[in-house]
């Protein structure tokens, strides 16, 4: 009699701990590192540039219409030191900066170009960047870069995806580690996305 009772809790409490472990997961505070548990993204089965950036190769399916529908649209783009350096010098003839603002842009400048990464989730609390873990390893494996995002929201986009844009500074790689293999772990929908950076010409 006492086993059956204590049958019974037993498979009481891991029926609870089941029905309760996707709340839990839902619930993940962002900027804490998980596996990525969920399930696989689908691969090409080449890697497909990506679209106003060539440098950058999308491994898994990181912006295809699927991706937007389903809310895990992640877009990365590679702009080099001397894209962005180009970029500050037609925008100080433009604007007509006073040296002191062109100074500041240029410190601003990281010596090895930067990341810009857009994404599109579900509800503006799901585009917080914080849920977003980087790295990028050399074309030998070894981990040169990684990053974690500060928090922030998503502005809404349109149906009930909201859109956040970061532009994250990146470190100067040595020639001989190019190609790099990018990687994001969503810690919120527990999914890794992949991505291949080439050297750009500049």
């Amino acid at each position: 009699m006492q086993i059956n009772t204590l049958l019974r809790s037993f498979c009481a409490t891991t029926l609870l701990a089941w029905a309760l472990a996707p709340a839990a997961q839902a619930q993940l505070p962002p900027g804490k590192q998980v596996p990525p548990t969920g399930p696989a993204r689908k691969r090409y089965l080449f890697a497909q540039k990506e679209v106003g950036c060539p440098v950058v190769a999308n491994v898994t399916k990181n912006t295809d219409e699927d991706a937007d529908v389903s809310g895990s649209y992640t877009k990365v783009c590679y702009r080099s030191n001397a894209e962005m350096l180009l970029e500050i010098n037609e925008l100080r003839k433009i604007h007509e900066w006073a040296d002191s603002t062109y100074q500041r842009r240029l410190a601003a400048l990281s010596p090895g170009g930067a990341l810009v990464v857009t994404i599109r989730r579900q509800g503006p609390k799901g585009a917080d960047p914080a849920y977003l873990f980087f790295s990028a390893k050399g074309k030998d494996g070894q981990e040169l870069f990684t990053f974690n995002p500060k928090s922030g929201f998503g502005r809404f986009y349109g149906r009930d995806l909201y859109q956040n844009q970061q532009t994250i500074s990146f470190p100067l790689v040595d020639v001989a580690n190019w190609p790099l293999t990018l990687t994001i772990n969503d810690t919120r929908l527990r999914q890794l996305f992949e991505y291949t950076l080439s050297q750009p010409v500049n």
